[in-house]
């Protein structure tokens, strides 16, 4: 089945409205679990309305929190969640990166005491309509072991940085630094479907196939998996991510990072506050003007457009793929699998809000 992605959108800020939070948060919350869906980032989008919703029901989320500058400069500030929805933090964080760089040409903001705030790229493409450059990065659960390691040590971790063009779709690189994230491992679970071995390893640090390898006490591998196929690389961007989130911030990091499913019990130790993110925009025009910047952007996707490809493939730019999902998805409805759909609709038959 596909359902219109406004009336989705309504239905699902009714949610999150129904379990305490103020309706402009619980409007953001529910664009940003959308613009991933729409996106065709299913495991990123409804699915985790359920871990959402049990994070409130067991008090593990603030749905009414007061966010607030804990240090700032003119280019720089450290923003504090209040142990919020990951969303409303993360947006109000891009906020505040995005009017310091309108003042001091840069503005990059590293943010404590968050949770889950869904896809890195919505928050970089907030830049781009200032003619920014706009960076997002974000620690999560601790899944993934360091190369040649079988215990869990750092999150996927993703990185998204969004590039205006001129006459072209912006470019828009929003990836995880691990080479498969956990709602899609849970989505082919939940399918019956196995993935590909490189991915994940079992609980002694052996190959499988197994997507419920995690629930196994399994691991997921770096971007590269072993050191022969470049691991310690994907080791290296994780861990970058992981300090410019946590460490700058006051967040927790690495296996501190407090779970983000209500099912798992929360962490004995303590290194910081919540989960953290970091922020950047860039104004275009502290280095160039913006014209000469995108004609020259311009000129650069047309030169890997014009990349020889493989075969019947084609060379993308990135943000390609998405876009024509958002095409596709705005016209014809978003996809929704039985499950998920079950499980928002349990909950807000529990929650008293009309059905979708």
């Amino acid at each position: 089945m596909r359902y219109n992605h406004q009336e989705v959108k309504d239905f699902t800020a009714n949610i999150f409205v129904a379990m305490g939070c103020p309706a402009n948060d619980a409007d953001v919350i529910a664009d940003v679990l959308i613009a991933a869906e729409l996106r065709g980032i299913p495991s990123h989008g409804l699915m985790r309305v359920n871990d959402y919703y049990q994070m409130a029901k067991s008090g593990r989320i603030n749905t009414s929190p007061v966010i607030s500058k804990e240090h700032e400069t003119p280019s720089t500030a450290t923003v504090n969640g209040d142990n919020s929805f990951g969303p409303i933090t993360a947006k109000k964080s891009m906020e505040i990166a995005i009017e310091k760089a309108k003042v001091a040409g840069t503005g990059w903001v590293a943010t404590n005491n968050s949770n889950h705030y869904g896809i890195a790229g919505y928050y970089s493409m907030m830049a781009l309509e200032h003619d920014m450059i706009g960076v997002s990065l974000t620690n999560a659960n601790p899944l993934v072991s360091p190369t040649d390691s079988i215990s869990r040590m750092l999150g996927t971790n993703p990185v998204a940085v969004a590039i205006p063009a001129q006459k072209y779709p912006p470019f828009v690189a929003d990836f995880a630094t691990a080479p498969v994230a956990r709602g899609k491992l849970a989505l082919k679970s939940r399918a019956g479907q196995s993935v590909p071995f490189g991915l994940v390893q079992d609980k002694v640090g052996s190959p499988s196939n197994n997507p419920g390898v995690l629930e196994q006490g399994g691991a997921i591998l770096t971007l590269g998996g072993d050191i022969e196929h470049g691991g310690h690389k994907g080791y290296c961007m994780s861990a970058l991510v992981d300090i410019f989130s946590s460490v700058l911030s006051g967040a927790n990091f690495g296996p501190f990072v407090p779970p983000q499913v209500a099912y798992l019990p929360l962490l004995n130790e303590s290194v910081g506050k919540g989960l953290g993110h970091f922020f950047g925009a860039i104004r275009v025009d502290a280095f160039r003007p913006v014209s000469e910047f995108k004609k020259s952007m311009d000129k650069w996707i047309e030169t890997f457009q014009g990349a020889l490809a493989k075969k019947e493939r084609t060379v993308l730019i990135p943000g390609e793929p998405e876009r024509e999902y958002e095409k596709k998805f705005i016209k014809e409805g978003i996809p929704i699998v039985p499950s998920v759909y079950n499980d928002i609709c349990n909950i807000s038959s529990e929650l008293g809000v009309p059905s979708l």
